[in-house]
């Protein structure tokens, strides 16, 4: 595989040369009368690879993983106004009656799933029908627009602006 990966190389370079231009796979696998197919492969294949301990700049100290984000892990910005936001929405909750802020959290995923519930989930779990979990909802939801209970949300969302 090492010798294709050259060997694409080399005339993928050749090309550039010749042509002033990154040639097209059709024009690659003429010139090593290889198929499309098999240098789209080599090519993934061949794609270089950078180790996260390389240095950046002059000094030592600094490495490539200093500058790339973890993805998956949140920063600590990020969780301080996650557990912000927690906050505010179990005060908003907390002032439903229990069977209204039940509902809400499961349906929205606020139920530490983090998975939006179904009204036919929600119902099997509570042990009501799925209509009854949608007017407990409908309930609900006009008791958290009032003025009185969003001001609580209202005020983090002004504050994140």
């Amino acid at each position: 595989m090492i010798e294709s990966i050259n060997k694409v190389n080399k005339v993928t370079k050749e090309l550039v040369q010749e042509l002033g231009r990154e040639p097209t796979v059709e024009e690659i696998a003429e010139r090593a009368e290889l198929s499309e197919a098999k240098v789209r492969q080599i090519m993934k294949a061949g794609k270089e690879t950078v180790s996260l301990e390389t240095p950046v700049g002059d000094d030592e100290d600094s490495y490539l993983m200093d500058f790339i984000e973890d993805a998956v892990v949140e920063s600590p910005l990020e969780e301080a106004m996650r557990a912000d936001l927690r906050e505010h929405l179990e005060k908003v909750l907390s002032s439903l009656k229990p069977k209204e802020a039940e509902v809400i959290r499961r349906r929205y995923g606020l139920d530490g799933t983090d998975v939006p519930h179904t009204l036919e989930e929600v119902g099997k779990a509570m042990n009501v029908t799925r209509e009854r979990v949608r007017q407990i909802e409908v309930r609900a939801m006009r008791k958290l627009k009032h003025p009185s209970r969003s001001k609580w949300l209202r005020e983090f969302i002004e504050k994140e602006k």
